[in-house]
């Protein structure tokens, strides 16, 4: 990718859902000159309820479809198949592949300033310590809180709900008791949560710097890419990438739902069966 007039490069994102769109909405602010190729497994979601040989088996087979979609990077926009699958999936792939973890505990690492983190996501990243064991190598303090009522809160669309809210700051409290009264950085570890920023916002404490691993996720594949696309000179470039959807389970949902965490229309979703 050093030439700056050849044609923008693929970038496949994969998530088991929906979430994913926040990573792919985040990327698309950041690398707006790449193509995407986003593939939901709808069809076989929540992957948190599934072993770590599951997670990794459909994560590995949507990776192959994105390479033959011509991705040339792939984004695994999935804490759990990133906490429980990352090495299976990089051992598969013939292209490079970012997860949302490490991106997420390198910007909680240069948020903070007395090191201490706390880390909310659903019940399988946290329970995988995915998120601590990154933090902990960079000689960080953290305390993960698993949050299981907030995806659904959040699929119902209920992102300013004062049930959401009030759901948000018992965990919050939670989270933020005893010894972490004083943590002054949250990461969100899951990607539904970015729908819940003012929400968030307001719950936490004050000093509390907010860390979206999505946007995180988003600057680490520009560096990876060290920005050749974002200068293209060629006369065909254009002003607004080129998005490919694909789900395995109702394209109509994906549409209809995906729009939300995405922030624009869904127009067209091709569905894709994979055989278990």
């Amino acid at each position: 990718m050093t030439e700056t007039t050849s044609n923008p490069p693929t970038i496949g994102v994969f998530d088991s859902g929906f979430g994913g769109l926040t990573v792919l909405k985040a990327l698309l602010e950041v690398v707006p000159d790449a193509d995407y190729a986003y593939f939901g497994d709808t069809a076989r979601l929540p992957y948190g309820s599934k072993s770590v040989e599951t997670v990794a088996r459909y994560a590995v087979e949507a990776a192959h479809y994105l390479e033959l979609q011509g991705a040339q990077m792939l984004v695994i926009a999935c804490n759990t198949a990133t906490a429980l699958a990352l090495d299976q999936i990089t051992g598969a792939a013939h292209v490079p592949v970012v997860g949302v973890v490490e991106p997420g505990a390198q910007a909680a690492a240069a948020a903070t300033k007395n090191r201490k983190i706390v880390v909310i996501g659903t019940e399988a990243t946290v329970s995988s310590h995915a998120y601590r064991k990154a933090l902990e190598s960079l000689a960080l303090e953290a305390r993960e809180k698993a949050c299981p009522l907030l995806v659904p809160l959040v699929e119902e669309g209920w992102v300013e709900h004062a049930v959401t809210e009030e759901v948000a700051r018992i965990y919050l409290a939670e989270a933020f008791a005893d010894g972490f009264r004083d943590a002054d950085t949250l990461v969100l570890a899951c990607t539904h949560y970015p729908l819940l920023m003012p929400v968030l916002r307001r719950v936490a404490p004050e000093h509390v710097r907010i860390v979206d691993s999505a946007e995180s996720t988003a600057h680490a594949v520009a560096a990876h890419l060290r920005e050749p696309i974002s200068v293209n000179t060629s006369e065909e470039r254009r002003s607004v990438a080129r998005l490919k959807f694909f789900a395995t389970d109702s394209t109509e949902k994906f549409r209809r739902l995906g729009q939300r965490f995405l922030g624009r229309a869904i127009d067209t979703v091709q569905h894709v069966d994979l055989k278990e």
